[in-house]
């Protein structure tokens, strides 16, 4: 009876000793500072998320504005504020290099930025839409330029056959220009469309007849004048 006695009484919980009692009391009031502060910072979160909603809406409301920028805030802000730009229909970008400088930019749907506005606020430059117009139409003169220019490189490789001035210096003006009345120049060689060879002598038997020809015709002259003196 007696060890039966003893059992329960080692098994009943035993009264907490004062440094129990010290650890827990500590950890109660530790519970409720952090449930007091996150009871704070939600409704810092709705109060931030009442106001942004009222400053957007003014935003829509004024038709002078087409775009607005924030200052720097926390990442908590920041996906606040991109929520709230969403629900109301606006498009919204964060910039900045780092997480101390960033900040958000919203723009009117009408008024969406280009890429090259993006880019400029990526950079951390201001955007000047004066100064982006004439980059463009300097970056579309460059291009033009360029391309005329890669046409002239392209025409000066690939010119035009012309027989007369080119054999003239071997055989004379006028028989260049009767070798380029024999002939058809062959279209098919160059960068020239083929339509179409008539002779197919080349061009030295060509010359060589005409030399033929024109030695012939002194002769026939020379044997003439002697006859009539």
């Amino acid at each position: 009876m007696a060890d039966l006695l003893g059992s329960i009484l080692n098994s009943m919980e035993k009264p907490p000793t004062v440094g129990d009692q010290e650890s827990r009391r500590k950890a109660r009031e530790q519970a409720a500072r952090l449930k007091k502060m996150e009871e704070l910072e939600k409704r810092k979160k709705a109060e931030f998320r009442k106001k942004m909603e009222k400053e957007v809406s003014d935003f829509i409301q004024d038709s002078a504005q087409q775009k607005r920028k924030y200052n720097p805030m926390g990442k908590i802000e920041r996906s606040i504020l991109h929520d709230v730009a969403e629900v109301a229909g606006l498009t919204s970008f964060s910039f900045g290099e780092d997480e101390e400088s960033r900040y958000v930019m919203l723009f009117k749907k009408e008024f969406a930025p280009s890429d090259e506005e993006l880019e400029a606020y990526r950079k951390g430059e201001q955007w000047d839409p004066q100064l982006a117009e004439q980059r463009r139409r300097r970056k579309e003169q460059a291009a033009l330029e360029e391309a005329a220019s890669a046409q002239t490189e392209k025409t000066q490789t690939c010119p035009n056959s012309n027989y007369r001035d080119k054999y003239s210096h071997l055989i004379g003006t006028s028989a260049a220009k009767d070798a380029a009345h024999t002939l058809e120049a062959n279209r098919t060689y160059g960068c020239v469309p083929v339509a179409n060879k008539r002779d197919t002598r080349s061009i030295e038997e060509a010359m060589n007849e005409i030399r033929a020809k024109k030695r012939q015709k002194r002769e026939d002259d020379t044997g003439a004048q002697s006859s009539s003196s």
